[in-house]
């Protein structure tokens, strides 16, 4: 573990991220003008998601596919309740909807990273394990926003579920990383090498961009986190690693490969701070997103991608996950 650990830490995209957050709390002028997060995040979303395809297409896809995808969405309806369960102990139900629907939901960039740290101590993964991750973006919105009309006097907007459906499952970065991965598998081996300068050549810069900017973001919602209180900060933390436990035990009992348990439980551990956010001012606007906002993106999020992901890996192989 050690040395993934330092492997991970010392890789020019978390340096970067830690040198964007360190240049926020020097006091530095750093600016990345802001249309280009975004050409980043769009980016990435389709590079991940068109090597996934083309990968799928170049893969025998066996019967274990349908299982392992089952499995993903019910991590992703089933996180959520939990989540939510608990922080009813001490929060309204649309604040709890909100942080259930913000951990129940995904971090593509994490999952992206993951990858990458896959990639660098060369072990192999899955290109059904991209439509995985395409799958967990949106139950969580939605088991969320049921639970929290539920919870409301007379269980009020239960008829404008269908608008919410359609808004969950066709969002900007499902349908784009979903659009890219049936491209990369229609393409096959040809599209591939046509676009491996692009989608794999300039994969690792780009994430480094993208992180380094994440850095700065992390570092200027660090002081909303005084608002969260102990309790908040606890979940932030644990919940993570409880939602990682439990999918690596069921890619265990899958029987998946390291990359592919590791991306599992990679996904099942993150929190979504671009899809949830946009959904929940709009589902649940009444929800404080000076909670969901800081907990997921200055806590979660650089746990995971510094200490997180060299350590679920570590728990995968004391569980006897096969290489």
């Amino acid at each position: 573990m050690d040395l993934a650990l330092a492997q991970n830490l010392l890789s020019p995209p978390i340096l970067f991220f830690l040198l964007g957050a360190a240049a926020v709390r020097a006091g530095s002028d750093l600016e990345i003008p802001q249309p280009l997060p975004r050409l980043f995040s769009l980016y990435l979303l389709f590079a991940i998601g068109f090597r996934g395809g083309a990968e799928l297409g170049h893969g025998a896809v066996g019967a274990q596919v349908a299982p392992v995808l089952a499995t993903a969405m019910a991590l992703a309806a089933l996180v959520p309740v939990g989540a939510f369960l608990v922080l009813r102990r001490r929060l309204g139900a649309a604040d709890a909807g909100a942080l259930a629907a913000t951990y129940g939901s995904v971090s593509a960039v994490t999952f992206i990273t993951a990858r990458a740290f896959l990639d660098r101590l060369g072990i192999d993964s899955s290109g059904h394990m991209v439509a995985a991750l395409a799958l967990m973006e949106s139950p969580a919105i939605v088991v969320a926003v049921l639970l929290v009309r539920r919870a409301a006097p007379g269980g009020a907007g239960a008829s404008r579920l269908g608008p919410l459906l359609h808004d969950a499952f066709l969002n900007g970065s499902v349908f784009l990383i979903l659009g890219s991965m049936l491209v990369g598998l229609l393409s096959g081996q040809g599209g591939r090498t046509a676009l491996q300068p692009f989608v794999e050549g300039l994969f690792p810069g780009m994430l480094s961009l993208f992180l380094l900017d994440m850095g700065m973001v992390a570092a200027r919602r660090l002081s909303d986190l005084r608002r969260a209180g102990p309790f908040l900060l606890a979940f932030a933390v644990l919940q993570p690693l409880a939602g990682a436990a439990v999918a690596a035990l069921a890619a265990r009992w899958l029987g998946l490969g390291l990359g592919d348990a590791l991306l599992l439980t990679v996904l099942a551990a993150s929190a979504s701070y671009i899809a949830v956010p946009a959904a929940i001012r709009v589902a649940i606007p009444e929800a404080n997103p000076g909670l969901y906002l800081p907990l997921a993106l200055g806590v979660t999020f650089p746990l995971n991608v510094t200490l997180g992901i060299p350590l679920y890996l570590q728990a995968l192989r004391l569980l006897g996950v096969p290489p």
